[in-house]
């Protein structure tokens, strides 16, 4: 049983009666089709038998043991709820609010909230205690139901960000689009329309686009790379001709205001290599520079690039050379 100090009597008998541990199937699941209410429901105690009980003995039912009051099964819900939807019908997911109904949970030994226990074949056989996130949920739910595929969602993601690394903003925007008319605040999706703007030469709009994150995703990855992103681009938009930079370089070689507005306009071409070698001769003639500010510039660089991004492992491991050469 996952979760520290959590265990499940076998007593569901004395609260159901002797036929509790015998019962034969014969509960209609869930759906196989469906959104968010197809998949959840709640339960009472004269009801658990045939909705969690039998209804296990067909696919396998999560139960959400809950309160009002209780704060992290307010965290937990929505979370919960989501995993249970995007897999489609391998689960279902019971809600039970203890306040009303306390004779299974307290029947269970159960006695922190929230609480999920996964029932299959009529038996409890696994649980977690406490908010948990989406990842270690989505894996619970595997451990429970066997593989689940990617929801529509993630099929879509997948396309656009391939897409988007194809440069075919127009198609990935659509994509992203699709993405948010399931799941409004998909932070994944408003970041990566957010950065098809900024390759199509938006900056405004790529900026309104961010905007609509919600505030607990700001510290998502894809956020902070877009946000990264745009603070690139609006510094390249204050930057003059590429010549003229290029010519300053080459009359002073320590030129290194001239060095770093070439590394961030060559970025903002889309150059990125060479941006990072600009930045790199910074580091090597003059590591203090500007208060370590071409080093500083690199590490946004990687923040708006990602790492999967091959000029980021490019620019990270000649930094690392030069700086502990």
């Amino acid at each position: 049983m996952s979760g520290q100090g959590f265990s499940v009597g076998g007593r569901l008998g004395n609260v159901f009666g002797a036929d509790a541990q015998n019962m034969n199937g014969g509960a209609n699941g869930a759906g196989a089709n469906g959104g968010k209410d197809t998949y959840v429901k709640d339960v009472t105690t004269p009801t658990f038998m045939q909705d969690v009980i039998e209804a296990s003995r067909i696919q396998p039912v999560l139960v959400d043991f809950w309160a009002p009051w209780c704060g992290p099964c307010k965290q937990l819900t929505p979370v919960l709820e989501k995993a249970v939807a995007d897999a489609r019908g391998a689960v279902v997911l019971a809600k039970m609010n203890i306040d009303d109904h306390p004779e299974v949970a307290g029947q269970m030994g159960i006695q922190s909230i929230p609480a999920v226990v996964a029932f299959k074949d009529g038996r409890p056989v696994d649980g977690f205690m406490g908010a948990q996130p989406e990842s270690q949920i989505k894996a619970f739910i595997e451990r429970i139901a066997g593989p689940v595929g990617p929801s529509d969602a993630e099929k879509f993601l997948e396309e656009a960000e391939a897409a988007r690394a194809a440069e075919d903003f127009g198609q990935a925007a659509q994509l992203y689009g699709a993405v948010l008319a399931m799941e409004q605040q998909n932070a994944t999706a408003i970041a990566g329309l957010s950065q098809c703007y900024l390759g199509l030469g938006d900056v405004e709009r790529a900026r309104q686009a961010l905007a609509m994150v919600d505030e607990s995703s700001t510290s998502d990855p894809a956020v902070a790379a877009a946000k990264a992103a745009i603070q690139l681009a609006e510094q390249a938009e204050s930057l003059g001709d590429l010549a003229e930079l290029q010519a300053r370089i080459e009359a002073d070689p320590s030129d290194h205001e001239a060095r770093f507005d070439l590394a961030v306009a060559l970025n903002a071409r889309g150059d990125k290599t060479a941006a990072v070698d600009q930045l790199i001769e910074i580091v090597r003639r003059d590591r203090a520079w500007n208060d370590d500010g071409a080093r500083k510039q690199l590490l946004q660089f990687f923040d708006a690039w990602g790492p999967k991004e091959a000029a980021t492992g490019y620019g990270r491991r000649r930094l690392s050379s030069v700086l502990f050469s």
